[in-house]
Parts: C-alpha cells; sequence; structure tokens
C-alpha cells in the first residue's frame, strides 16, 4: 500500500461509521418512565444527598471509581511535536481505547488549550472531582516535569505521566531480568543512555533505585554528552551532567554494560555494539526504528540481551504492560496518588511474571515458539492475560503498605476473579490469533479476488504479514481494483477461465478424475469443473500448490461447501465435517456449533461435534467448558429433540469423562452461575464458565450466531470447517473485510497445524 492509501485508510478509520474511537454508553436500564425517574429527577436526588453528606460515597454512587481523564495539552504529541490540544485529541482517544480493552477502565479525554505550567495544573484541579485518576499524556518536557510534581501533591487521586514514567517501568522490569542473565550486579553496571528527555530521565532515576549507579551513566543529547558546564541544561539533566573530558557515543560505549536508546534511529554501529562489555544490554527503543535494526544487533553479538520498542522483535517494552493496570491497582483501592512504592511493584511484578510458565495460550500467539525466561524472553507479552490479576494487585499492595490507599482490599482472591472477569470485553483473542498467524505465514487462494472486499481482504492480509495472497478470477477486474487499492504488491493472480492455465486445469483435471473415475465423473466432466473457481482453487490446496482456501464472499453457503466436500478429504478419523463460530462477546471468546452444515445432527453427531468444537477451542488456548442446548433442562421434557441432546450428554460422560460438558441445559441457565447453581448444583457446568455452545440443530445455532452478531455487533470468526484434512474455510455471503481477515489468520494456523503433523510423521 502507497503512502497516501495508508493515510486514507487511517483517516477513514477514525472517520466512519461514527468519528472518534470512544463514545460513552448507559450502565443503568433507561426504557420506562420509571427508570428515567430514578436517572434523573426526583431520584437522583437521594444519592446527591448522601454524597453531600459523605463525599467518600461518590464512590459508591457515581462512575468516579473506574473513570480516568486523559489529559494533553498537544505540546509534545507522539513524534509529531507541538501540535496543538485539538490535534492531539486522537491520541487522547486512543489512550481512553487502551485503558477500556486491556483494564476496563472508563475514559474522559480532556484537551487543555494552554501551555502556561499554573493555567494548565488549575485547569486540572478544577476538574479533578470528576474522575478517579488522571492520566498525563503528550506534555513536553521540563514543563511535565513540573505539572505532574504539582498535582501529584495537590490532589487526592493518582495521577501519573505516562510518557514519563511508562517506559521506565516497563524497562526496569526488563533489566531486573537482563541483569540476571548477564550475570551481574547492578551497581558495577556502566550506562550509555542517549536521549535526555522526559522518558531517559525517568528511565535512568529508576534505574538507579533499582542500584545502578549515578555516576556510571553517561547521558547524551542530539548535541552530545550532557556536561556540568552547559547552561541549557535542566534541573533534572544535570543530576546526569558529567565533568568528564566531552566525548562520542562510540567512546562512551567502550567496556559499557548497558545502551539505553530513547533516541532516534540507526545512530548505534555494529562497532560500538561490539566495544561495550560481555553480555551487552541493549534496549533500543526509538520507533518506528531502533538505534540499532534488531537483526543487525543480534548477528553482530551472539551474546546481547536486547529489547525495543517494536511488536515484530521479541522483548518489547509497551507502555500498556504497565498504566492499564497500575491505575487499575491504584482506583481499586482508592489511593490517593501513584507513589515510587507503587511504581515499583509494578516493575517487581512484571519481572516475576517473565519467570513464570507462559499460559498456552500465550504461546500459542507466537506459533511454534515455546516461550521461557531468557534472553528472548525477559519481559511478558501484551497478549498475557494474567497481567491484570498480577500487576494490578501488587500495585494495590504496595498502595495499602505505603499508606496510600482509602479502601483497603479485605479478599484478594476474589479482586483477583474480578479482575480476571473485567477482561471478558476483551478481543485479546483476535490480536493473538493474527499474530499467531504472522509467525509462519502460509499461501492462501481467494477463490473470489475479483470483488473488491475480498481483494482488501487479501491486501490487509499481505501487508499485516499474515500469508502470502494468490488472487483467483478476472485478471482485468483484479488489476484494476487492485489500481484502486493502491495494492502494489506483487502478488499471483490467476483466471481459470483463459488459456494461460489450460496446462494446469488438464493437470488438476486428471488428478481430480482418478479420485472420482469409480463416482459417475468423466474426465470431459472434471475438465468442465476445473473452469469453476472453487473446484480449481480446492485442486490448488490438494496439490500442494497453495496452504489455504478462503471462498463464499458472493455464493450461498451451501452451493459453495459442496465442491469442498467432494474435493477435500476429510481429516483422518473424522466421518463428520461441521462448523463453528468464535463470538467475540462480552464475557470473552464463545464458540457455537454447527453452524452451517449439519441440518439435524443425530445423537451421535451432536456428540462428533462437541468433540470436535471441544479440540478447535484448546487449538485458541481455551479451555472449553460446553453446554449443550435446548429448550429443556435435563429431562424435563422427552420431545425427541431434548431426547437426543440428552443421549448424547450421556454418551460423553460415559465415553470422554474428562470433558467439562453436561446437558440439555436451557441457554439462559448454562450462561448464568447463580441461576445454575441455585437450581442444579449437581450440574458439571455448576461453578464454571460456559464458553462452548451445541445447538440441537443448525437452525437453532445459526440463527443465534447471527442474531448475536447483529443485535450486539458482537464480531464473529466463521464458520471455522471441522473435520476437514485440508485448510478449507467459507465466508457467510457478504461477509465483512475484517471477517475476511479474521478468516485468513484462522486458514494460516489451520496450515500450521497441518504442518507439524506432518513433521511429526
Amino acid at each position: 500500500m502507497d503512502k497516501n492509501s495508508k493515510r486514507l485508510e487511517a483517516l477513514l478509520y477514525h472517520a466512519k461509521p461514527t468519528p472518534g474511537k470512544i463514545q460513552v454508553v448507559p450502565t443503568k436500564k433507561h426504557a420506562t418512565q420509571r427508570d428515567l425517574s430514578l436517572a434523573y429527577s426526583p431520584g437522583v436526588a437521594e444519592p446527591c444527598l448522601e454524597i453531600a453528606k459523605d463525599v467518600n460515597n461518590v464512590y459508591k454512587y457515581t462512575s468516579k471509581g473506574n473513570l480516568v481523564a486523559v489529559i494533553s495539552n498537544g505540546t509534545a504529541v507522539l513524534g509529531l511535536g507541538d501540535i496543538g490540544p485539538e490535534a492531539s485529541k486522537p491520541v487522547m482517544e486512543g489512550k481512553g481505547l487502551l485503558f477500556k480493552i486491556f483494564a476496563g477502565i472508563d475514559v474522559f479525554d480532556i484537551e487543555v488549550d494552554t501551555k502556561d505550567v499554573e493555567e494548565f495544573i488549575q485547569t486540572v484541579k478544577n476538574i479533578a472531582p470528576t474522575f478517579g485518576g488522571i492520566n498525563l499524556e503528550d506534555i513536553k518536557a521540563p514543563e511535565s516535569f513540573e505539572i505532574e510534581r504539582r498535582l501529584v501533591e495537590e490532589l487526592n487521586i493518582p495521577v501519573m505521566h505516562d510518557d514519563q514514567h511508562g517506559t521506565a517501568i516497563i524497562s526496569s522490569a526488563a533489566l531486573i531480568n537482563a541483569v540476571e542473565l548477564a550475570g551481574k550486579k547492578a551497581e558495577d553496571l556502566k550506562m550509555v543512555v542517549s536521549g535526555a528527555g522526559s522518558a531517559a530521565i525517568a528511565c535512568a532515576n529508576m534505574y538507579v533505585l533499582l542500584g545502578l549507579k549515578v555516576e556510571n551513566i553517561l547521558m547524551f543529547n542530539s548535541k552530545g554528552v550532557l556536561t556540568k558546564d552547559n547552561p541549557n541544561l535542566s534541573e533534572m539533566q544535570l543530576v546526569y551532567a558529567t565533568d568528564k573530558v566531552p566525548m562520542s557515543l562510540e567512546e562512551a560505549l567502550v567496556g559499557a554494560d548497558i545502551f539505553l536508546g530513547l533516541s532516534s534511529g540507526d545512530i548505534m554501529t555494529p562497532k560500538m555494539l561490539l566495544g561495550m562489555a560481555d553480555n551487552p544490554i541493549v534496549f533500543a527503543m526509538a520507533n518506528p526504528n531502533p538505534e540499532i535494526n534488531y537483526h543487525l544487533a543480534i548477528e553482530t553479538r551472539k551474546d546481547i540481551i536486547m529489547a525495543t520498542g517494536r511488536s515484530d522483535h521479541p522483548n518489547q517494552v509497551n507502555n500498556v504492560l504497565g498504566f492499564p493496570y497500575i491505575f487499575r491497582g491504584a482506583m481499586d483501592v482508592r489511593a490517593t496518588k501513584i507513589n515510587e512504592e507503587m511504581k515499583m511493584a509494578a516493575v517487581h511484578a512484571l519481572a516475576a511474571l517473565a519467570k513464570e510458565s507462559v499460559p498456552e495460550q500465550v504461546n500459542i500467539a507466537y506459533g511454534a515458539t515455546k516461550l521461557t525466561f531468557g534472553r528472548d524472553y525477559i519481559i511478558p507479552s501484551p497478549f498475557d492475560p494474567r497481567l491484570i490479576a498480577k500487576v494490578a494487585p501488587a500495585v494495590a499492595r504496595a498502595a495499602m503498605e505505603s499508606g496510600v490507599a482509602q479502601n483497603p482490599i479485605q479478599d484478594w482472591k476474589k479482586y483477583e476473579e474480578e479482575l480476571l472477569d473485567r477482561m471478558g470485553s476483551d478481543n485479546k483473542m483476535v490480536r493473538m490469533l493474527i499474530n499467531r498467524a504472522k509467525s509462519n505465514p502460509k499461501r492462501i487462494v481467494f477463490a473470489e479476488a475479483d470483488h473488491l472486499d475480498v481483494l482488501k481482504a487479501a491486501q490487509i492480509v499481505f501487508e499485516e504479514g499474515i500469508g502470502f495472497p494468490i488472487l483467483l478470477g478476472k485478471k482485468d477486474i483484479i488489476l484494476e481494483l487492485k489500481k484502486e487499492l493502491g495494492f502494489d504488491a506483487d502478488v499471483p493472480i490467476i483466471d481459470p477461465k483463459t488459456q494461460e492455465e489450460v496446462t494446469r486445469k488438464n493437470k488438476f483435471a486428471k488428478a481430480y478424475w482418478k479420485t472420482r473415475q469409480r463416482r459417475g465423473i468423466s474426465l470431459f466432466d472434471a475438465e468442465n469443473l476445473m473452469r469453476e473457481r472453487n473446484y480449481f482453487a480446492a485442486m490448488m490446496v490438494n496439490q500442494g500448490e497453495a496452504d489455504a482456501l478462503l471462498t463464499g464472499y458472493s455464493r450461498s453457503y451451501p452451493s459453495v461447501v459442496k465442491p469442498m466436500l467432494q474435493l477435500i478429504d476429510k481429516e483422518p478419523g473424522v466421518s463428520l465435517i461441521a462448523t463453528t463460530n468464535m463470538m467475540m462477546t462480552s464475557r470473552g471468546p464463545m464458540f457455537m456449533s454447527d453452524t452451517a452444515i449439519n441440518t439435524n445432527p443425530t445423537a451421535e453427531e451432536l456428540a462428533k461435534i462437541a468433540i470436535m468444537t471441544a479440540k478447535v477451542a484448546k487449538l485458541f488456548g481455551v479451555q472449553p467448558v460446553i453446554a449443550m442446548i435446548s429448550f429443556s433442562n435435563f429431562g424435563s421434557s422427552t420431545n425427541d429433540s431434548a431426547s437426543k441432546v440428552r443421549e448424547a450428554v450421556d454418551y460423553l460422560h460415559k465415553h470422554h469423562p474428562e470433558m467439562i460438558i453436561d446437558g440439555e441445559i436451557q441457554a439462559d441457565f448454562a450462561l448464568n452461575q447463580d441461576m445454575l447453581a441455585a437450581k442444579f448444583p449437581f450440574s458439571k457446568l455448576a461453578g464454571k464458565k460456559v464458553n462452548t455452545l451445541i445447538f440441537p440443530n443448525l437452525e437453532a445455532a445459526n440463527i443465534t450466531y447471527k442474531l448475536l452478531k447483529e443485535l450486539n455487533k458482537v464480531d464473529s470468526i466463521g464458520p471455522i470447517m471441522l473435520g476437514m484434512g485440508k485448510p478449507v474455510h467459507i465466508f457467510q455471503l457478504g461477509a465483512s473485510v475484517e471477517e475476511m481477515v479474521n478468516m485468513a489468520a484462522i486458514a494460516v494456523i489451520d496450515a500450521q497445524e497441518l504442518e507439524k503433523k506432518k513433521s511429526k510423521k
């Protein structure tokens, strides 16, 4: 995609379908006059009076305790500089989005039109009663230091300038583990810092708290090493100024143990790196290009321990590992501030988490890589679901122990369970799937690439590194659409109906005929079928010319599934093909089966569908807890439909006792743990969170997932084919670009798994 196309895509993302990235959503019922009279006048007077009696009741009756203000004056926005408060708003909204998806914290973004320190401070103080916490963002140094210092002192709610402290906290966790791996002691380390802004100073300050000595730190800005005779240095920069003779960065790095880069890309050369001490620690965090290219660095020094700010390299120093959980812990104990003890608690929690066994879903996100503590894994991944339950409690405990918590936590186990429940609304699963696909991309046939949305999906798949598209369809139309989209990559385009493909069609036809010649298919029939794109595409996968296949955008599901079932064998040991949809619900990913193929499955078939769905859930790192859905609860009806579900459950209980599965059960009881425990405490599902639903027939499953998708705007990935011997997946008619990209990731993961199975034989 060219620069202009990327620019337009970014603008469209922010403009459509609704301008901006965040909105206010009511949390109370508001349908009736009674509801409205409670929400506003006269009912609202009662909580107002209670708060007037005791101001702390504001946390009981309003959203203050879960509301953060992300505040900026637009003077240091990303790498864009001083672009003004209005221009900073998209960044502030983006920060609000991250707060919500990672920690369940609501945000109002506030853009303040002043560069005057005193005026800014007074503005924030005046609006502070609204909020439970203040996140300062993109304010230029040195003003940011004074603003944060004053607000921390003068307000009684958590305040943190994340630009300043976020990188310091995350990289400090990485440093603890890097120093351990290097076999060194903090007090002996010599560090060179490239960059002298607020983030660099905050990092150095925190590293000193970890044991580094100020006299062993040399700090550089764009003009060279900071020296004490420089009258232009701020008070905080002077702490790290030296009285040594001015030197170059290369000279300073000779014998250095640590290089900390918060400056600009490609300023560190291999020669500089070679001059460093054994087991050098290099944190090159300039974005998008680190101070030294990651691959160049690890080729230059095999003993290097390296971190960057990039997601495509190991050890990403990403602020999202810190600020959502720090504010979460601070606000949950109603801390009056975020102090050094709380920041350091986050540091040690992150460092310790990197040493624990990595959950399977995180390993899954990285494909074949088995993450274990070591040079390539010194800080946790942003995908790690344990972060909220590790960092937030550590911060909360530190707040309590340091005397700034006003609402101490009594039941830590319950608190951690509540934290994990908050994450059900997050779409981390999608990000994990995409990341896993990118770890080992495969060749994907897009069988309807002459449709604009399909081609757009293929473009995203290519540009994001998810897979290598093969475009099937009318070549002239595809070329025209590629031009329209700015999709200028050289990817294969194949039109099965052209003379150019005669040789390949004949080869495919003969191969297909050999498998079907005793089932009424002639060679002539096979040759005609190969003119049809879905048959041609399926044969590409069968013949090893592609790894996976995606189709179905423009045709009905039954018409598309037919050639797939004819050409693609079932998985060994499988007698039934089915589908499941992974729905990204507010309670987390929910698998629903069978949504597309089996009209009225028997009890035996339902059992098989449940087994296959459980297998797929585990593939994505989800431990399946399965409810077999019916209109009946545990024998309350003798209807044939309910009876077959009950029979399937009996079979699974007898032959697969390891499965967490029960039924027949109504959907509300399956999904409501309190109702289930009260009425059916004997159920295998009692006390467990159901994440997989097996429906009694296609009608129920298909209607349910589509209602969820349209009425609740729940993201759907699927239908995912179950039981196929090759990675073949079929879109629902008119699937969105996003749905097709997600299905492409599924297809790539499917191909990765097939490759693993073959390698084990």
